[in-house]
This record gives structure tokens, C-alpha cells and sequence, in this order.
């Protein structure tokens, strides 16, 4: 949206120009991103990352104390297609738990890889206060677990958002019951009303005191606020001086990758996605379900659904729109890992392959049945499994880059899935 705004600002003043273009702060990347990363499947297509960071410095450290490194609060994946007809905005649970790879702390020491919420890898890479090392480990952390490359990075935090808000004169939303929440600073009558400043920022942060108290049901108010300020933004914003009073409030709390820095880089992307039409702006959160259903102690995180999640992935990495009321069915009846049963058969000759891959799996939640030798050598990795399993196997299948799958056919244990490793096997995502 901002980047859409952008191109009033070819009619203003020089100075106003440099004002807002020095506003917003850079970041270099590409040494910290290291080599192994995804490739670009879709040419043309963009993937860009956007961070809510709820930092407490400055003016910000009254919403929190005793927060050492920095924070994310929200985490989502804009995907503007190459032909610029559609977008999609993916949010990713802040409670997800993930892999997080070995990522560079703020005093120059390496972590250890290791699975957590995946708003760890932010407060990782940003230990020190340094906000490159941060965006490095998110961006990191998002294409291991998702096979998307990121082309961008955009950060904004508390005062930037607020600022956007009040220089529209506010948001109006129709909660329907009253909210009150101490650590959002919020309190707040039942309908519908105009919020802004504290308020609008207490609204979409608020969480323990709505609904079911989860992250997903603030991703949801979150998506609603930015779909009803986008819009609000697109009528509001027609002189001068209004747009100018936006922008600056925008630009003074925003933080971007090297190449996206500046207004000139923004007003080329607004060229280039302006056309985009409303309904093809498609807000999504990845398919999860409680972690609780595999790790019966956990109530505090959610877990990717497969095969939904390596879906959306694929579909994205390859440029193609995504249909969110299918994904939405698709993902009613998730099937958690636990539940998934696999024997693990070595078919590429070396020695301790299967107890290898056998601990990937457990580390992922899998229930490995058992672990041996298969009958003869593979050139490829295979799952297979009885008709009855179809739906297991695919979440199992879903998991390794490119396996081959065989129906009708079932292993030695009643009730598993077989993995049948070849020497393609690379690990599992």
C-alpha cells in the first residue's frame, strides 16, 4: 500500500522528496544470507517479507520491559506475481513452531540450529539491537521452512503504524464484544467505532483477552485493519498535503533491504503493481493446527499443516494464484504428525541410513514404527503405502523435496507408511 501512495509524490516539492526519502532506514543483506538458499522458480515474481517489530526502544518502551533483544509481532510474506495481476499476503503464525537454522547472533557468535517460534529467529539475529541480523535470521528461517526466496525485506514498528493511522484520521472497527486488555493498553465498548492512536494499536495487538486468546484470531483482526486502512488510505489520500503527512509518519519507522531502500525503488514497484484489482488481493494465513496434537504439553503453539502448507508453497514458488476458499476446505481435517506411522527402510547400501532419517522424522513429530534394510538398492526415495493410508502418506510425501509415491502397496508393519530411502534424500522440510 505504501508503495502504491508513492506515486503521488512525483508532484511534490524537491525537499519533500529528499525529507522522506532520507526517512527511511537501509539495511545490506546478501553477505549474511549465505549461499544455500531456495531458488528462484517464478522469474519476474517477487517475494517480499514484511515485519512487525514490536522493539521496545525508544518511544516504544512503554508497551513492554525487560524484552532484551528485538521482537517480531507479525510476520507475513507479500507475493506480487510476475504478470502483476494478483498478489497474495501470507501471514505466518507467530507462534509457529519451526526449524530454525544456525543464524548469526549481535556478537558475531553462531547459534546453534534448533526448533522454536519462529519469531525466535528476529530476537536471534537481532540480540544486540542490530536490525539487519534480525531481518538476516528471519529471511533465513522463512525460506527453510517454506522454499520461498525472499527478493525483500520491509520492517515497520509501533510508532510507524500508529502514525499511519492517525494521519488518516483513524479506522473504524465493530468489535463485537467489549475488550479488555491490560498488556495491549486496551479498553474498549462493544461496536462500532473509530480508533486510532493507542487504541488502533491496542486493537491489532490485543490477544489473551479475544475470542480464543490465540494468534490466529489477531492475524485475523490484523488482516481487517490493513485491508480497511488500505482502503480508507485510497480515498483519504487525494491532496498533497495529506499523502505528504502519511508518508512521513510511514517512512520515519520503516526499514527496508538495500535494494528497496528509498522512494525511487517504491515508486517503481507501485508502477509496476498499481493494476492490481481488489479481488485478486488475497489475504491468507498458513494452514496450522494446535502442536498440542502431537506434543500433548504444548498449548502455546501451532504447527504447520501438511500436505495444505507445501502447497500453498509450491503454488506460490511457481507463480501461480492461489484459490483461498479451496485451501480453506482443504484444511478442515487436519491429520496431525503424530499420527502418522512410518517404518523406515535404507535402499542406498550405506550403513545407518535409516536410524538417520529415522531422527529427522521423530524431530518433526513422526512415529517411526521401525527402522531396516530394504530388499534391494533404490535409485530414488519412495513412499508407499496401502490404499486406507493415502492421507497419511501424503502427509509424510509432502514433507521430502520430490518423492515418488506407490498406492495399493503396504510395508511389513500393519498400519504404517513405508519410507523407502534412495540417495537423493536430502533431508525433510
Amino acid at each position: 500500500m505504501l508503495a502504491a501512495l508513492v506515486l503521488g509524490v512525483a508532484g511534490a516539492g524537491f525537499w519533500m522528496y529528499r525529507h522522506l526519502d532520507g526517512n527511511i532506514t537501509s539495511t545490506d543483506l546478501e553477505h549474511r544470507l549465505g549461499d544455500d538458499r531456495p531458488d528462484n522458480l517464478s522469474p519476474g515474481s517477487k517475494n517480499i517479507l514484511v515485519v512487525g517489530s514490536d522493539s521496545r526502544a525508544g518511544a516504544n518502551a512503554k508497551y513492554g520491559k525487560g524484552l532484551e533483544t528485538m521482537q517480531s509481532d507479525t510476520l507475513m510474506v507479500v507475493h506480487l506475481a510476475a504478470d502483476r495481476k494478483w498478489a497474495t499476503v501470507m501471514s505466518l503464525p507467530r507462534d509457529s513452531y519451526v526449524r530454525i537454522p544456525s543464524c548469526e547472533r549481535g556478537d558475531g557468535k553462531k547459534s546453534a540450529p534448533h526448533s522454536f517460534k519462529i519469531n525466535e529467529s528476529f530476537a536471534i539475529g537481532g540480540s544486540k539491537g542490530d536490525i539487519a541480523g534480525a531481518a538476516a535470521c528471519t529471511i533465513k528461517t522463512v525460506e527453510a521452512n517454506t522454499g520461498l526466496r525472499m527478493d525483500h525485506f520491509m520492517s515497520v514498528d509501533f510508532q510507524g503504524f500508529k502514525g499511519m493511522v492517525n494521519a488518516l484520521g483513524g479506522i473504524e472497527v465493530c468489535p463485537k464484544e467489549p475488550i479488555h486488555d491490560k498488556k495491549a493498553h486496551l479498553d474498549m465498548a462493544a461496536g462500532c467505532q473509530t480508533v486510532k492512536d493507542e487504541k488502533a494499536l491496542g486493537y491489532v495487538r490485543t490477544r489473551y483477552s479475544v475470542g480464543d486468546g490465540s494468534d490466529l484470531g489477531r492475524i485475523g483482526r490484523q488482516q481487517e485493519f490493513m485491508r480497511a486502512l488500505a482502503e480508507k488510505a485510497q480515498k483519504k489520500l487525494t491532496s498533497p498535503d495529506d499523502l505528504y503527512d502519511f508518508l512521513d509518519e510511514t517512512t520515519k519507522s520503516l526499514t527496508t533491504d538495500k535494494d528497496l531502500a528509498g522512494l525511487k525503488p517504491l515508486y517503481d514497484l507501485a508502477n509496476e503493481v498499481k493494476g492490481i484489482p481488489k479481488d485478486r488481493l488475497t489475504f491468507l494465513t498458513v494452514p496450522n493446527y494446535p502442536r498440542q496434537a502431537d506434543v500433548p504439553s504444548d498449548r502455546a503453539n501451532v504447527v504447520w499443516q501438511y500436505p495444505q502448507a507445501a502447497e500453498l508453497f509450491d503454488k506460490l514458488a511457481h507463480d501461480k494464484e492461489v484459490d483461498k476458499k479451496r485451501l480453506k476446505a482443504a484444511s478442515k481435517k487436519p491429520i496431525p504428525t503424530r499420527s502418522v506411522r512410518v517404518q523406515v527402510l535404507n535402499g542406498t547400501g550405506v550403513s545407518g541410513r535409516a536410524a538417520e532419517v529415522a531422527k529427522d522424522l521423530r524431530a518433526l513429530g513422526f512415529t517411526v514404527t521401525t527402522t531396516g534394510n530394504a530388499p534391494k538398492r533404490v535409485g530414488r526415495t519412495t513412499v508407499s503405502y496401502p490404499e486406507r493410508l493415502r492421507r497419511p502418506a501424503q502427509v509424510l510425501a509432502s514433507r521430502l523435496p520430490d518423492p515418488a509415491t506407490r498406492g495399493g502397496e503396504g510395508g511389513v508393519v500393519p498400519g504404517a507408511v513405508t519410507l523407502t530411502v534412495g540417495p537423493d534424500y536430502e533431508g525433510l522440510r
